[in-house]
């Protein structure tokens, strides 16, 4: 992480998968993303309750393009096969 970049949270989730999924499609956006989680959670493999929380930060210059694409993920927007390009299937803005 770079020192000299202020990083925000932008979401909390329970457990590494879900925070996996989100920095996957954040960093496809080009959005920076750094994960957080409690030292103890992590040691001991805890994915449910606020041990297993994992915050998902991004460099604040990035923080409202970062919660818009976690807005339209969370309606749905990246899931449809309909907005899917037809010559190299990416996701095509709406």
């Amino acid at each position: 992480m770079v020192s000299d970049t202020e990083w925000v949270a932008i979401e909390t989730v329970p457990g590494d998968l879900q925070a996996e999924i989100l920095r996957g499609l954040l960093e496809a956006q080009g959005i920076q993303v750094y994960l957080s989680q409690e030292g103890a959670g992590r040691a001991i493999g805890l994915s449910v309750g606020p041990l297993g929380a994992v915050e998902i930060l991004v460099p604040a210059e990035s923080r409202q393009f970062a919660l818009q694409v976690l807005e339209d993920y969370h309606a749905g927007l990246f899931g449809n096969e309909a907005d899917l390009d037809e010559d190299d299937g990416a996701i095509v803005a709406p």
